[in-house]
């Protein structure tokens, strides 16, 4: 509870003030202020204390003061709060301030309600549990709106050239696949097959390469023939005859004698002489027989042969081929592995006639000397041995482009019945893999990633205090909206608040309600012109009590209010009599339940109906007074203040009856006239209302006397005609000459008497 304003230096009106520090502030404290003087400034000193916002007590900084504000305020726990360099130091008190700012915050400015109404009424209503349950609500959105800023800033890190094209989420959402650079390079052949269908349909497989070989083995048996039954001494002769003979002497001797066989020849064909007796002739018979004739053919065969296995097309051919190869291997690495062409041809046809020669000159010795058996000779093995190299190279070569040639029947059928676009997408998506997993991207997506799982964790954070808060509230609103109905039924209002609830937006959560007037619900806000709203519905004195019932009903239902400080300056703007005489009421019962009351008003019948109805209560009594140019606080005599006109000519013909001397016998005289007219207007309201005149009245009286409407008794009216017409001569409207009427004192005690008599009836 606050004890005492000790200082205000510098703030509004006030230049600095410590007499506030012998003023007590009591459990119920009234201050009384006339426009202008600062009550306003004393509110928001405390609105500003309860709020620990400094701004409000900074923008009230006195005009032309010496200094910053400077505040010092006692409490009853020993505390002190200091607002002092431009900030309230760290006391804890609890203060709920009723003032325009509290009706332009929370319930509405001017004749609208707007969102920031809402939201503050939310507050408002969930009070300190539900603020706290709706800020960690809100510190959480504010983290998960921070999380969105880091996320986009590390979602901008990975680019759009490495997303391949996909957002950021998709993206680094992708998995990892095993073998990703094969199944890669096999589905851009497989789309390049599919774009190059038709091209491939008319393709032809890779075609085989031969190269024929040299049978070493057959060469050197044919080398190796001669005649074996031939006696040696028999060869060893014709031998050294056709070596005398020279060049082609064997052959020539193997002509003639194919002659003298083939006539049956007795003598030489050459010279005639008789054959029978040559010894030579019996060996050219030997040796030149069948067996030598087909040695002979052995020979030209195997020559023939060779030209035929080893004709030059055969080799023009193959490298005709290897081209060909070439050219078709480029098609299809396209599409499938192929081996490389790699041969030199060059080399492979230099070999190949350099045997085909070695052999020839070979056959053709032979030929000359079928008897003389010969052999293939180191230079020629060596030559044959690096051919059949090439030549194994070359084969083998073809063997891999025959097993090649299954996988072009594979990439035919698949690319007759393949779907571009699918196989474009499977790409797309399979090099967005190969990038998202690459080193440096993968590092990017998993920092990305990191900071999108902390958000999910906040986020479910988040929806767990969305959640308390929604059960929270949907305990305390219709709770609240119950409260705030009592309150306006208190206040005679002709309508009620219905669907009082809250909503969630983007800017945080608020309050929306609607008015029941008439049993006819009315918005807050109206959605088409000329239709029925809060602002066209409800008059000035309407809408203060609604702030009214709003204020009280927030704090009957908050839990701490036993420890709170409620400050309500000028509650009665724009209310009926009746309204203030209920506000009136609840400040009294709400003295009770909460820590303090500080009202403050610039209506000094209000306050002193609230003094008169409190008299039981702990009461303080505060005025905001001038002191020259500016303001000061001091005691209030309110009970003073609280004597009416009434009250003071009663007082005054009572002490004159009592006491008699001391008192002005005119003023005397002249108070008797209010004081009958007071009476009567309180007991005959009816009869005579505000302005009417007593002489007028008793006519009435004496009119309805002896009838069902009688209003005075006869007597009654002798009586009160009497006493009138006494205090009619000193009063202005029936005697011009008032001011100078005689008065004899003992007339005047006894019609003052009777008159007093008279009023207390």
């Amino acid at each position: 509870m606050l004890d005492n304003f000790s200082l205000i230096r510098n703030v509004g009106k006030f230049d600095s003030v410590n007499a506030g520090a012998n003023l007590d502030l009591n459990k119920l404290a009234i201050i009384y202020a006339e426009n202008g003087r600062g009550k306003t400034t004393l509110a928001t000193i405390l609105r500003s204390l309860g709020d620990k916002e400094p701004l409000p007590v900074i923008e009230r900084t006195r005009l032309g003061g010496q200094g910053e504000p400077h505040i010092v305020i006692a409490n009853n726990s020993g505390d002190i709060a200091m607002f002092q360099d431009g900030a309230w130091n760290d006391s804890d008190i609890n203060i709920l301030v009723f003032d325009d700012n509290f009706v332009a915050n929370n319930i509405y400015s001017g004749i609208d309600v707007d969102s920031e109404h809402r939201q503050k009424l939310h507050e408002l209503i969930i009070g300190e549990e539900g603020v706290a349950l709706n800020s960690s609500l809100q510190q959480l959105v504010s983290r998960i709106e921070k999380h969105n800023v880091i996320i986009r800033i590390k979602g901008m890190r990975v680019t759009a050239a490495m997303r391949c094209g996909l957002s950021v989420e998709v993206f680094c959402a992708l998995k990892n696949i095993e073998g990703i650079d094969g199944l890669l390079k096999e589905t851009e052949r497989t789309l390049a097959a599919a774009r190059k269908s038709e091209a491939i349909a008319q393709k032809n497989p890779l075609m085989s390469l031969y190269l024929p070989d040299f049978d070493v083995q057959a060469l050197n048996t044919l080398f190796a023939k001669s005649l074996s039954d031939i006696e040696t001494a028999t060869a060893d002769q014709v031998g050294v005859h056709i070596v005398s003979l020279g060049t082609g002497g064997e052959s020539w001797v193997a002509a003639g004698m194919k002659v003298v066989s083939e006539h049956d020849l007795s003598d030489c064909p050459f010279c005639k002489q008789d054959l029978s007796g040559s010894e030579i002739i019996k060996h050219y018979q030997s040796i030149f027989s069948q067996e030598y004739l087909a040695l002979k053919e052995d020979i030209s065969t195997c020559t023939l042969g060779l030209g035929a296995d080893h004709r030059a097309e055969l080799m023009t051919a193959f490298e005709r081929n290897i081209r060909k190869l070439s050219e078709d291997r480029q098609f299809w690495a396209e599409f499938i592995d192929i081996p490389e062409i790699n041969l030199d041809t060059a080399l492979v046809s230099r070999l190949w006639r350099s045997c085909l020669e070695v052999i020839k000159a070979l056959l053709d010795a032979k030929k000359e000397s079928p008897l003389e058996a010969i052999s293939l000779n180191q230079e020629a093995l060596d030559l044959i041995s690096q051919y059949r190299a090439v030549r194994n190279t070359v084969h083998g070569l073809s063997s891999s482009l025959a097993a090649v040639n299954e996988k072009i029947k594979i990439v035919k059928e698949s690319a007759a019945g393949s779907n571009v676009t699918m196989l474009e997408a499977d790409l797309h998506r399979l090099n967005a893999v190969k990038s998202r997993y690459s080193d440096a991207v993968s590092a990017l997506c998993d920092d990305y990633l990191a900071e999108v799982s902390l958000k999910k964790v906040t986020e479910d954070e988040r929806d767990q205090a969305r959640t308390d808060l929604d059960e929270y509230r949907e305990q305390v609103f219709p709770q609240y909206q119950e409260a705030i109905n009592r309150y306006l039924v208190k206040f005679v209002a002709g309508y009620r608040l219905e669907n009082v609830s809250s909503v969630n937006n983007r800017g945080g959560s608020s309050c929306n309600y609607s008015v029941l007037i008439e049993n006819i619900s009315v918005p807050l806000k109206s959605n088409q012109p000329g239709q029925p709203s809060f602002k066209t519905t409800l008059s000035s004195g309407d809408r203060n009590a609604l702030a009214l019932a709003f204020f009280f009903a927030s704090i009957d239902l908050n839990t701490n209010k036993s420890n709170m400080v409620v400050v309500i300056d000028d509650p009665m703007t724009s209310l009926d009599d009746h309204r203030s005489l209920t506000t009136i009421q609840q400040i009294k019962e709400l003295v009770s339940t909460v820590e303090q009351v500080i009202v403050l008003s610039h209506s000094k019948p209000f306050l002193c109906n609230l003094w008169s109805v409190a008299k039981s209560l702990p009461l303080s009594a505060i005025k905001i007074s001038r002191s020259g140019s500016s303001s000061t606080l001091s005691d209030w005599d309110i009970n003073q203040d609280s004597i009416t006109e009434h009250d003071r000519n009663y007082l005054l013909v009572s002490d004159f009856i009592d006491n008699g001397h001391g008192a002005d016998e005119r003023f005397i005289a002249v108070a008797l006239r209010p004081i009958l007219e007071s009476y009567v207007r309180v007991t005959c309201p009816k009869f005579f209302p505000p302005g009417s005149l007593l002489g007028r009245f008793l006519e009435t009286c004496r009119e309805s006397e002896n009838t069902a409407n009688q209003i005075l008794e006869p007597e009654v009216r002798t009586e009160l005609r009497a006493l009138l017409d006494f205090a009619n001569n000193f009063h202005h409207d029936t005697n011009p000459a008032w001011q100078t009427e005689n008065i004899n004192e003992q007339e005047l005690f006894d019609h003052a008497r009777r008159t007093i008599i008279f009023a207390s009836i």
